[in-house]
Order: C-alpha cells, then structure tokens, then sequence
C-alpha cells in the first residue's frame, strides 16, 4: 500500500519560511520522481517543483529562486522549503511520487497560509 504524509503546513507572515516534508512508504522510493504540486480554490493544480530520481529538479517559474525542493533516498523522504513566502503561495500543498506515465500517488494535501 502506497503512503505520502505529508507535514510542515502552517500559517506565517509574507517574507517568512516554512518546510514541507513528505514521508513515503509502499514505493521503491530510489526510483520515483517526487514533487509537489499547490492547488487553490477555483484553479487547476500547478507544479511547484519536481525532482528526479538522479536528482535533477525544475521549479515553477513563479517559485524560482525562493522554493528548493530535496529528496532524501535513504529516508524515504521529499522537502519544499519556501523562502520569502508571499500571499499568493497560498495553497493547499500535495507531494506526489511518479514512475513512468501511468503510476502516480498522491499525499492529502497540507495548507499553507501566507497572512499577515
């Protein structure tokens, strides 16, 4: 049975910082592509950043510069972290494992919330 929980979503200020973590299990994690994709109400979902498995990565033009996104093979894991948060990256927030074309999975999604 595949897993993503994902975690880190929260509530903070424009111009501060928050890192999501996703914790895989199910998949042979060494071999999937990983990322996250953001959502709001009204929008289609928008890939905010992947990374391959031999980790190349590619960011969303709107997030370059201030998103990294890192992969950790032998925990099974994926990180966002969102520097200089602006309102506009508020979202809910969904990591997602890909092999292939025909095999992705999918976390619950965590809120993020950029307010003052």
């Amino acid at each position: 049975q595949v897993q993503l929980v994902e975690s880190g979503g929260g509530v903070v200020q424009p111009g501060g910082s928050l890192r999501l973590s996703c914790a895989a299990s199910g998949i042979i994690f060494s071999g999937y592509r990983m990322g996250w994709y953001r959502q709001t109400p009204g929008k289609q979902r928008e890939l905010v950043a992947r990374i391959f498995s031999e980790g190349t990565t590619n960011y969303a033009a709107s997030v370059k510069g201030r998103f990294t996104i890192s992969r950790d093979n032998g925990k099974n894991t994926v990180s966002l972290q969102m520097d200089s948060l602006k309102p506009e990256d508020t979202a809910l927030y969904y990591c997602y494992a890909a092999f292939g074309t025909d095999n992705t999975y999918w976390g619950q999604g965590t809120q993020v919330t950029v307010s003052s």
